[in-house]
């Protein structure tokens, strides 16, 4: 019948709800926790963002705020739901009531809106808008998927932007040494001072670089490859003249010496952290040094036969690929070394939370106690469950933050 207060839910369906629901919370609390680990939520939440990219910045901050507001007001009715039953083993009519409002009625009340003064009156009490936890849940979801699609599109133009920023910078560099062979070239201080202009433009506003057409990259770099292929092409018969054969083959020894030894502490790390943090994909160690130490070696038959200008491109192309492959595997140290490191920052924060909660006087508190024994199991088991442990330590953190505004009432 329209309008009638639905039955109370029996012991059995309040259980069933609340695992339900409980599963619910972990997964949106780790779906949020990766969306704010992403790379492009890291750069949009940097500081000195211009322009379209700063648009962007405010358009995922209001959602994440939103998404963050709806996740602690859903975590709290929960929460009283899941204390209510824990108390009454053989809940009364009376309880189950209350547990079914709690959990299938408009329990979550959403903060009344700002009205601004012109539009009160002496009595008008505005009130906050009211939903039901699959209510808010409903309602995070659009949010969510707003905010993937804006960090992951950012995310997207800035490798697109980045990769193509290395391959003008590289030739670049490698044009700024034939002109120190070649005794200058006078175009290439220009061409450096709009290299610098778009370096500047990718940390405040990379988004400003995309081409018209939409398509990844920057019309700009464009620009500046085209102009540094020119040069290049005029300096090079001069810096041929001038290099000499047996110091540019030990500098490319050198750089792939340096790719085995990154790639070898690259393949140590890796080994740490599948000892000792749980991940859903660890990538690959890289492992380039043999092919590219094979294709340096190859190079003696050029040299043998006189084929200077082969062997010479052959050899701005091997120190690329090792200066390439000596940045992907920084990356990997980088990334293998950050699992531990982020493992280790948790651990930090729950000794942080805990003697907050022993500030608070909440030391002795059992739900504290349970749920930072839950957090610091996660922490120090081999492999740990990074991302079990994040979203434990940030329900420990919920908590003690509750008490904290409760006791202040």
């Amino acid at each position: 019948m329209s309008g009638a207060a639905r039955p109370p839910l029996t012991r059995d369906e309040v259980d069933g709800a609340l695992r339900r629901l409980r599963d619910d919370k972990e997964r949106i609390g780790a779906a949020l926790a990766e969306l704010e680990a992403h790379p492009g939520h890291a750069l949009l939440d940097g500081a000195g963002l211009t322009g379209e990219t700063a648009r962007r910045q405010g358009e995922l901050r209001s959602r994440t705020a939103a998404l963050w507001s709806l996740f602690d007001l859903y975590g709290r009715v929960l929460g009283d739901a899941e204390r209510l039953r824990a108390r009454h083993p053989r809940p009364s009519q009376a309880q189950l009531a209350e547990l079914t409002r709690l959990l299938t009625g408009p329990s979550v009340e959403l903060p009344a809106p700002e009205v601004p003064l012109e539009r009160r009156t002496l009595l008008s009490a505005p009130a906050g808008e009211r939903l039901t936890l699959d209510g808010a849940v409903a309602r995070m979801n659009p949010l969510f998927e707003e905010a993937a699609r804006i960090v992951a599109g950012v995310d997207a133009v800035w490798s697109a932007l980045l990769a193509r920023f290395d391959e003008v910078d590289r030739a670049h560099a490698a044009v700024r040494e034939l002109a120190g062979r070649a005794g200058g070239a006078g175009d290439l201080d220009r061409v450096e001072r709009e290299l610098a202009a778009v370096r500047e433009t990718m940390r405040t506003d990379p988004l400003a670089l995309v081409r018209a057409d939409g398509t990844a990259g920057s019309s700009r770099l464009d620009a500046l490859d085209a102009e540094l292929r020119d040069l290049r092409g005029r300096l090079e018969e001069a810096a041929r003249l001038r290099a000499g054969h047996a110091e540019r083959v030990a500098r490319v020894r050198d750089a792939v010496g340096r790719v085995r030894r990154i790639e070898e502490q690259a393949r140590r790390a890796r080994a740490d952290v599948l000892a000792k943090i749980s991940f859903p994909v660890v990538p690959a160690a890289p492992d380039a040094a043999p092919a590219l130490a094979d294709r340096l070696a190859a190079l003696d038959g050029l040299r043998d036969d006189g084929r200077w200008e082969e062997l010479a491109a052959r050899l701005a192309d091997l120190d690329g690929a090792a200066d390439t492959a000596l940045t992907r595997a920084r990356e990997a140290v980088d990334i293998f070394t950050g699992l531990l490191d982020r493992r280790e920052e948790l651990r930090g924060r729950l000794d942080a939370y805990r003697a907050k909660a022993a500030r608070l006087g909440h030391l002795e508190d059992d739900e504290l106690a349970a749920m930072y024994e839950r957090a610091r199991a996660l922490l120090w088991t081999s492999p740990c469950d990074l991302r079990g442990a994040t979203v434990a330590l940030s329900a420990y953190q919920q908590a003690i933050s509750a008490r904290a505004k409760g006791s202040r009432r």
